[in-house]
């Protein structure tokens, strides 16, 4: 995702949304089968819509999806390291 800061052709793009959505969704889906209270089931749940490939959610500031790209990566390392 980090990669994704810089101009890519559109295809990386493509499978960045599938991987990052399919991923935020597993981890979604696990963080409720643990504790469906759980923060991360929505925070992982809304990564998972943001990144959809089938219903995209297109911004058209490069800038803002950056710091999405970043923040996104920024939470994925961080509940890496708390399993």
């Amino acid at each position: 995702m980090i990669i994704g800061v810089f101009p890519l052709p559109i295809g990386y793009y493509t499978l960045v949304r599938l991987v990052v959505a399919a991923v935020a969704a597993y981890i979604a889906w696990k963080a409720y089968e643990q504790d469906n209270q759980s923060k991360w089931v929505w925070v992982f749940a809304f990564i998972a819509i943001l990144f959809n490939p089938l219903i995209p959610i297109y911004l058209d500031s490069k800038p803002l999806w950056i710091m999405i790209d970043l923040a996104t990566a920024g939470l994925f390392l961080y509940y890496s390291k708390k399993i």
